[in-house]
């Protein structure tokens, strides 16, 4: 492969580009998904959770799968998880820049609770498939089959908790009601919008191949593991339109969306699992994996559950005007770059 014959400044310079053109689209695609919940109907947290958690991370995806057919278990593996973690952290950063309120004050929604729920769900199947044995069916683990299934029955049952709520979060002056933009008079329906959404999408998934190439190189060229270019390099650049669309739709009011789209691509991030486990054809990937990958498991279990414990108690305001989950949550992710760091 040509990536083989670039030299390492070039290699820098290649993955600082893609980056950059991840981090571009990721704007545009906040402006197309807050349309389409407004022409559909179907609300900002389902839209965020949903369609732009799954564009947002179809780079993530293709670093993974590539990695996975390359025989980088480690690679593919750790940029999956690690994203989830990074993308967490993004929320204590959309706080900061939301200064009405505390962000997961202002964003109560029940489809959000049962979103991070979810995700908790999904992340602790990962962590049993290691500790199971080494058991695979047409050279994937079980657990990597029954991933989608609990994704799309999420989906579905998410989808019947916005038409049908049990219960409704409480109304203070600060919270931020999910009502759709006026449409512009040139508003053509939503077959346009998604559309250009999906032409969008095309360009992340490029981008995402071209990240696993550099990444590989990466590794090998500055003699560092897999693991740390997996979860503090790769997922972090594959995450950057995580974070635009998130602090662009924090500063369009979108907060539903805002709060949505990171729980949303994370849950469609633990999916990379599935297709890294269908790439690796060595066998089961959960077991082609080291305890350092099983880290970042680790934090973004512990995290998710500090940013479930902020929606459920919706604090108004806390140090620095930003929640104490908020906190709490650039402190873990610091402390855990640290430790990843220091390991590798």
């Amino acid at each position: 492969m040509w990536f083989d014959a670039l030299p390492l400044p070039a290699l820098i310079a290649g993955f600082l580009i893609v980056a950059g053109v991840i981090a571009v689209v990721g704007v545009q695609l906040t402006g197309k998904a807050d349309q389409l919940a407004d022409e559909t109907g179907i609300g900002e947290a389902i839209t965020g959770a949903v369609l732009l958690g799954m564009a947002t991370s179809l780079s993530g995806t293709v670093v993974s799968v590539t990695a996975a057919l390359d025989g980088e278990a480690s690679l593919a593996f750790s940029n999956a998880v690690g994203g989830i973690a990074a993308q967490t952290a993004f929320l204590a950063l959309a706080d900061m820049v939301y200064r009405k309120a505390n962000l997961e004050h202002a964003s109560a929604d029940l489809a959000n609770l049962y979103q991070a729920s979810l995700l908790t769900l999904m992340l602790g199947l990962p962590l049993a498939a290691f500790t199971m044995p080494e058991v695979s069916v047409l050279g994937m683990h079980p657990v990597s089959f029954v991933l989608p299934v609990i994704y799309v029955a999420g989906v579905r049952i998410a989808a019947r908790v916005r038409a049908a709520p049990m219960w409704y979060p409480v109304q203070t002056l600060y919270t931020r009601a999910d009502r759709p933009d006026e449409a512009p008079e040139h508003a053509r329906g939503p077959i346009p919008l998604l559309a250009r959404f999906a032409l969008l999408a095309c360009v992340l998934g490029l981008a995402g191949w071209m990240m696993s190439k550099i990444g590989v190189q990466l590794s090998a060229r500055l003699g560092i593991s897999a693991t740390v270019v997996g979860a503090l390099m790769t997922a972090v650049a594959t995450s950057l339109p995580e974070l635009i669309t998130t602090l662009a739709a924090v500063r369009r009011g979108a907060v539903q969306l805002a709060v949505g789209g990171i729980i949303g691509g994370n849950t469609f991030d633990v999916l990379f699992l599935t297709a890294a486990d269908a790439g690796y054809r060595e066998g089961s990937i959960y077991h082609a994996i080291t305890t350092a990958d099983l880290f970042w498991i680790a934090v973004g279990l512990v995290m998710t559950s500090i940013l479930l414990i902020g929606l459920i108690v919706r604090e108004r305001d806390g140090p620095g005007r930003i929640g104490v989950e908020s906190t709490a949550l650039l402190l873990i992710y610091g402390g855990a770059v640290t430790v990843q760091a220091l390991a590798g």
